[in-house]
Parts: C-alpha cells; structure tokens; sequence
C-alpha cells in the first residue's frame, strides 16, 4: 500500500475534511447551502402536489354535485313542459271527429256541388274554428280537393287546393287519424294538422282538418333554450330560431327523400345540427357540446318522447353555470392553502429574522466601534480642510465683491457713453425740424411781405408744431435718464407717416411718391392704394408715436438722399415706394428707392452707430442705428437689403396692437 500523505500541519481546515490525500474536498457552508437549498425545492414539490390534488378533489366534487342538481331541475322542467304540449294536443284530437258527424259536413260531402251547402258548411266552419281557437279548420273531397274552410273569405283561402300528397290525407282515407307537423303549401305558416276520415253509408267519403299554430310553445319557458323533434329527428319548433328545420342526426337518404315529396318543411334545406355528446349521464340526460369548434357552449340535454304523434322533446340547461361554480370553488381552495401556506412560510421567516435580527446587532456594534475609530482619524483631516475651505471662501467673497463694484462702473460708463450718444443722435434728429423751420420762416416772411395773411397763419402753425414736436425729441434724453422706454405705447402708422411727408414736402417734390396699402385679412390679398386722408384706426402699431415719426424721417430721408445722388437710371424719374403690410399680428412698414442700392459689403455695419456712406458733414452715422434701437425698444425690428429691381428696401416691423376703440388711441397719440 502506498503511504498516506502526510496532512498539513494542524489537520484539516475547519469546517471540512480532508481526502486521503489530505486536502479538503467539501466547504461545510456550501454542502449546507445544498442541503438546504433541495429540502426547499422538496417542500414545494409537495405542498404544489397536495394543492393540485386539492383543487382537482373541489372541482370534482362541486361539479358533480352542480350537474346533479342542474338534472334534478332538468327533469322536473322536460315533465312540466312535455305535460303541457300533451294536455294542448290532446285537446284537439277529437275536434276533427266531431266536425265530420256534423250534418253540414255530410250533406257538403254527398253533393260537393251545391253552392248553398258549401256556403253554409264554410260559415259553420269558420264560426266553430273562432270558438276552438285554431288556425285553420277545413274539409277535403276523397278526390284530396278542399271543399270547404273556415278561411273561404281570405285571399289564401285553402278552397280548390289540392292535398292528395299530404301524409295526413293519406292516413285518414286509409281509416286512421292523421297527425303532422310541416309547413302550409298556401300560407308559408308552419302548424300542427290532426285529420280524421269522414264516413258516410260505411265508406270514407272525405277528411276533415284541423291545422294548429304551436309557435308560442317554443317560447312558453325561455328561461333556457328547448326544442321539439319529429319522429325523424327533424326540430320543428325551437326556442333559437336558428335550431329550425336542423336535425339532431344526420337523415336517411329515404326518410330525406320523403320529406322532400310531402313538402313537410317546404323548401327549407334540411341540415343536421353541430352537436356532439360528451358524457352520457343516463338514458334521457346527457352532456353535449352545441355549436362548431372546441370552444362551443355545453349543455345537459334532457329528453322525453310524447307518445302520439312520436315527438321527441329535448331541453337543454347550460353547463356553463355549473362550471363557473366549481371553477370559483377552487379558486377558493386554492386561495386558502396558498394563504395557510404563505402565514407557515411568513412564521418561519420571521423566527429566522428574529435570529439573524440577534446576530446582526451583535455585528453591528462591532462595526459601530469600527467606525467610531475611522471617524476619528477622519475628524482632524475634515478639520483641516474645513480651515482651508474657509479661507478659499474668504478670497472669493472679497473677489466677488471687487467684480461688483467693477461691474458698477461699468455700467456707469456705459450709460454716459450711451447718453453721448443719444445725444448726438438728437442733435441729428434736430436738423431735419430747424431746416423746415428756416423754410417755413422765409415763407413767412415772404407771405407777410405780400400781405397774404391767410397763408402766412398756416406757415406759423406750422412752425408752432414743429417747435413742439423739437421739445418732444430733447425730451427723449429725460426718457433714457430718468426711466425705462414705454413698450406699450401705440400709434397710428397712417396718422404718423402723414405728418412725415408734410415735414418733408419740399424735398418731395419732383420724386414719384407711391404709397400702398396690403391687408392680409383681405380676401384675396391685393394691393391697394394708401388714401392718406383716411386715418385707417385698424393700422394701430405698438410704439410711441414720436419715435416712429422719427423712424419713418431717417427712413424716407435716407430714400430722398439715395434717389437725389443720381444713382437712378436716366430714363427713369426719381421713385419711392412706401408700402404697409398688414398681418393679425404685425404691421410691415416698407419702404424702397430707386437709387444706386447698398453695397453688399456694408450692409452688416448699415446699423452702426457712427457709420455711414454720406460725405463729410452730411450725416453722423447716427440715424439708422437710432432707428434699430427704437425698433427694437418697441419688440419690432428693423432690416436692409437691396431691392430685387434695384435700390434699396429697408423693411420697419413692428407689433400689431388690437384695440376695439382706435378714437381714443388717436387722441391719446394726439395730445402728446
């Protein structure tokens, strides 16, 4: 033998056991962790196994015991209703017996010629047949005509219609009483027809009929749904219309045939039913499946025969009841052993947490005196960094502080170089009015020198507006000082342009002057001239009236210049276009030269202060860079392109104001 391996010093680790080499083969947690582990998978195993034997014992015994008490109310329902179809046919068995011994009946028979019988036959008929309350009640010859009918005042009336090939004709001239159940060769109406021979002198000398409707029957119990069969297994009379005229079995080519030639059904096609038994539960009840596919209702179909004339009649209670029942009597079964299994399982879990609630409070507190040792050694580096933190905090306080108050003086310098501007724009605001007023002043005097008074008072009122409308651009400086610009004044854009152009009369003439009008809220959208008479309160812009008159001068000022600078072609006199385009919700104020047009170059510094494209000391730059701001103050804006036919467009866009009362926006623009 070979000798055994020495093992390693202080024997097998603890917790397993070693081979006959010496080694460990099995860790001790993880061969209990299996132990485990394959008791719980046994556990489940049975307790599923005990749950499904369980539910299979519910369901069985429920079922059972419903389908024994939906037979027990089937049989009592199929005696109940085959006893009330009987006591109705057997009330009229003997009624065609008694019609035949009538004298009328006879007399009609002997002489089947004679008007005065058949009239009087046809009025006992029909009287006897109102008090019997059947459907229709006649006599047929032995030749099978019908002779007589309690219908003879009808349209239909059965009279002259031959029935020699009628099985119920057939059995009473061979002696019997004929019964039969098939739809009318007139009438179309499916009925009941009992017929007894009538004998005269020892021989049959005719038949008399008597034809039930039995229609109401097959709806006197619709609590659940029954059908009757003839002795061919052909349902007749069901309460689901679609059952009619199916066969509870498939037909024999002759008993097919025979109901063709007898015309029982009509031309109904005759079909089977889809019915399948499942389960026969004894001689008159059993359990089928109505209806095609697997899925098709089931019924516990009951049965009885009605001895004459043969009928077969089936009742059929749905199992679907019973099924439910079983089905909610396992759920609960199942419900309450997963509920007794879950508390066994719940009391088990909690003894197990309670133990590891125990081990684990010892853990943790020797965790905690872990930590309480890190927390130490941690609390002087925080400390440390928190010194260093504050400090950082300190400089960047005081940094703060240093970049407000450089940002304070920016700001400072920025407002005194914006009011240098301002004020430069002003300044240049001021010499299109102070040139109008010099004109208007040698006019004056002129007028005055002539002694026309009249228009020297026009010159001066005049001059008066203009000197009002100077004190209202310095006031400008006061707006920018004093407060922010009003976003909420409005305009009359017609009212404004008109007081413009009259600024700049003199400088409009011999220049073609277009002014157009576009609304969109017009139908279709077309241009239209612009009557400057016309005040238009629906043209009503976002912006105070003084700044967009301001506006509008460098705008149509700058167009004087281009189109003055002889830029124009020779052939065509000097042109500007003045266009409002309206919209819901802006109104469009352009306006376009024939001039030489701007550079491509300049036109993304056209809006710079202090740029411009004029000589020296005829423009500061500053008119359209005002123009943009005011535009912009007022939530609109300002652009520039070149025209596509030549010259310039420069396109003023600003909000509409929707206002209801346009006459107190006048006189409030109009007292400023």
């Amino acid at each position: 033998m070979k000798e055994q391996a020495a093992l390693p010093a202080g024997g097998p680790p603890r917790g397993g056991r070693a081979d006959r080499n010496g080694y460990d083969t099995i860790d001790e947690p993880h061969r209990q962790e299996a132990v485990t582990l394959k008791r719980r998978l046994l556990v489940l195993v049975a307790l599923a196994a005990v749950l499904a034997a369980a539910c299979a014992l519910t369901w069985t015994v429920t079922w059972q015991r419903g389908v024994g008490e939906l037979q027990r109310n089937a049989a009592v329902r199929v005696d109940r209703t085959t006893n009330a179809l009987k006591s109705t046919l057997d009330r009229y068995e003997s009624l065609p017996y008694l019609l035949g011994s009538h004298p009328y009946v006879q007399e009609l028979l002997a002489e089947p010629k004679r008007a005065d019988y058949a009239a009087r036959a046809n009025r006992y008929l029909e009287d006897l047949n109102q008090h019997a309350r059947a459907t229709v009640t006649y006599l047929v010859g032995a030749d099978g005509l019908c002779v007589a009918a309690s219908n003879w005042r009808a349209p239909d009336s059965f009279i002259g219609i031959e029935y020699r090939f009628r099985p119920y004709f057939i059995d009473a001239m061979n002696g019997r009483v004929g019964r039969f159940f098939g739809i009318g060769t007139i009438s179309r109406d499916p009925g009941y027809y009992i017929s007894q021979p009538v004998w005269r002198d020892g021989r049959i000398v005719g038949v008399v009929v008597v034809k039930l409707n039995l229609e109401w029957f097959q709806g006197a119990d619709a609590s659940e749904p029954l059908v009757v069969a003839d002795d061919h297994g052909v349902v007749f009379l069901s309460s689901v219309p679609a059952w009619k005229y199916h066969t509870l079995k498939p037909l024999a080519g002759p008993v097919a045939a025979s109901i063709f030639e007898t015309r029982q059904y009509a031309q109904q096609p005759v079909t089977p039913l889809p019915l399948r038994v499942e389960q026969v539960l004894g001689p008159d009840a059993q359990i089928v499946r109505l209806g095609p596919g697997r899925r098709a209702p089931r019924y516990l179909a009951t049965q009885r025969r009605i001895g004459e004339p043969d009928w077969l009649l089936v009742t059929l209670a749905p199992i679907a009841p019973v099924d439910a029942d079983a089905r909610n009597a396992t759920i609960v079964t199942g419900f309450g052993f997963v509920s007794i299994a879950l508390l066994a399982f719940y009391w088990r879990t909690r003894r197990a947490r309670v133990r590891e609630m125990i081990r684990g409070r010892a853990l943790l507190q020797q965790a905690y005196a872990e930590l309480n040792r890190r927390v130490e050694e941690r609390t002087a580096d925080l400390s440390e960094a928190n010194a260093q933190l504050q400090k950082e905090v300190g400089e960047r306080i005081r940094a703060e502080q240093d970049l407000r108050a450089a940002h304070d003086e920016l700001i400072q310098a920025s407002k005194l170089a914006a009011l240098g501007q301002m004020a430069a724009g002003i300044t240049h605001e001021l010499n299109q009015p102070l040139a109008a007023l010099r004109s208007f002043s040698d006019n004056t005097r002129v007028l005055l020198d002539r002694g026309e008074q009249a228009a020297a008072r026009e010159n001066l009122e005049a001059i008066a507006a203009l000197t009002e409308r100077m004190g209202k651009i310095t006031n400008q400086l006061k707006l920018f000082v004093g407060r922010a610009r009003p976003r909420n004044e409005q305009a009359l854009v017609v009212r404004a342009l008109r007081s413009v152009l009259a600024l700049l009369g003199e400088r409009l003439r011999g220049v073609e002057l277009v002014l157009t009008l576009r609304d969109d809220a017009v139908s279709p959208v077309r241009d239209a001239p612009l009557d400057l008479a016309n005040d238009h309160p629906e043209l009503v812009a976002r912006c105070e009236d003084l700044r967009l008159e301001q506006v509008l001068i460098n705008l149509l000022g700058n167009a004087l210049d281009a189109v003055a600078a002889g830029g124009a072609p020779r052939t065509a006199a000097p042109r500007i276009d003045v266009t409002i385009d309206a919209s819901a919700a802006t109104l469009a104020i352009q306006v376009r030269d024939n001039g030489p047009g701007i550079a491509p170059d300049l036109l993304p510094r056209l809006f710079e202060p202090f740029f411009t494209t004029k000589e020296m000391g005829r423009g500061l730059g500053l008119g359209l860079a005002i123009s943009s701001s005011i535009a912009s103050d007022a939530g609109g804006s300002l652009t520039a392109r070149n025209a596509p036919g030549g010259g310039a467009l420069f396109v003023l866009t600003l909000r509409r104001a929707r206002t209801h009362h346009p006459d107190s926006v006048s006189e409030r623009t109009g007292a400023r």
